[in-house]
């Protein structure tokens, strides 16, 4: 049965139970009371069960035609929707998606995935605002804007969160700084190293290990360099100043060169945070251009994001477990 079939067939189907008769259901179709009742019939045999009980004078509905007739209900909602989010995606997509991501996530990741997804659909434009301090995601800003990037744990369940890219973080420092004052093979020995940290919101998984079974924090005491910023973060390791606990997405590529090297990492990348990247937004009826946009955005990034790749390869022999200081919560 096709889906015009099955939706006419539905139809009638509640229909009749509507109206309570045959004839009267007859009159909203182009049919004979006669052929809605033979349609029923075939519903019915096509089910294995009758969903009315017929009598001379009226027809009344059965236990199992009222539990039919509510999953009938959701099935025609779901082909209409179907059907109207098809014809939506086979048209040209036109129109404005309004962004707000990180600035360095944004400068570095976002932006060419977004330059890609333009490039594949013309009719369509993209509005991305770069932001360098934290949003608060309360009160209006979600109505400003079609989708807000946000690295980390999402509190506020009324914002749909669909996960981009898993998050990994890894304790580096560049080759002069382990040079100068040796490599730390526990995180406890991070205590006495200088530290290149975050100034006030520290994020939530940021120096955290998993010891004695436990997950606890280790930051070095010294703090060289400590700014918002978490570009700043990545200048001041290659400078030497001290060791830092990044995000891959930041620093694959400075790791890959050589020029940053990981520490606390015997087994490989560590394991990805409990929290993740993730796009917000607020209303569930998504317009078809943002799901496009998510669609796309989840099958560039994805389980192994490109900046994982090689730098799992690199790290990782072939058939090693991970199984490092660094694990989900």
């Amino acid at each position: 049965m096709n889906p015009d079939q099955l939706t006419n067939q539905l139809t009638l189907f509640l229909d009749v139970l509507e109206c309570g008769s045959f004839s009267a259901a007859a009159r909203r179709h182009p049919l004979t009371p006669s052929a809605v009742a033979r349609r029923i019939d075939s519903l019915e045999k096509s089910l294995g069960s009758s969903l009315f009980l017929r009598s001379t004078h009226a027809i009344r509905v059965t236990p199992a035609g009222l539990a039919f007739a509510q999953r009938a209900q959701r099935i025609l909602s779901e082909l209409h929707q179907a059907r109207a989010e098809a014809v939506s995606l086979s048209s040209v997509p036109e129109g404005q998606i309004r962004i707000d991501a990180p600035a360095p996530f944004g400068r570095r990741r976002l932006a060419p995935v977004i330059a890609e997804f333009l490039q594949l659909y013309p009719g369509l434009d993209v509005q991305l605002r770069l932001i360098d301090s934290f949003v608060d995601l309360r009160g209006d800003h979600l109505g400003e804007v079609d989708l807000v990037l946000r690295i980390g744990p999402v509190a506020d369940t009324r914002l749909i969160a669909t996960p981009l890219a898993p998050l990994i973080r890894v304790v580096c420092a560049s080759p002069a700084y382990l040079e100068r004052r040796g490599i730390p093979s526990h995180p406890s020995e991070l205590l006495e190293h200088d530290g290149l940290d975050w100034d006030g919101l520290t994020p939530q998984y940021a120096w955290r290990f998993m010891v004695d079974e436990q997950l606890q924090q280790f930051r070095p005491r010294r703090q060289r360099m400590s700014t918002n910023n978490a570009e700043t973060l990545v200048y001041g390791a290659l400078a030497g100043l001290g060791i830092a606990h990044l995000p891959t997405w930041l620093v694959s590529e400075h790791l890959l060169r050589g020029e940053l090297v990981p520490v606390l990492c015997p087994d490989g990348l560590p394991a990805p945070e409990p929290s993740s990247i993730y796009a917000l937004n607020l209303n569930r009826e998504t317009h078809s251009r943002t799901r496009l946009l998510l669609g796309f955005m989840r099958e560039r990034f994805g389980e192994l994001p490109p900046w994982d790749q090689a730098l799992r390869a690199r790290l990782q022999p072939a058939g090693a477990t991970s199984t490092t200081h660094q694990t989900e919560e």
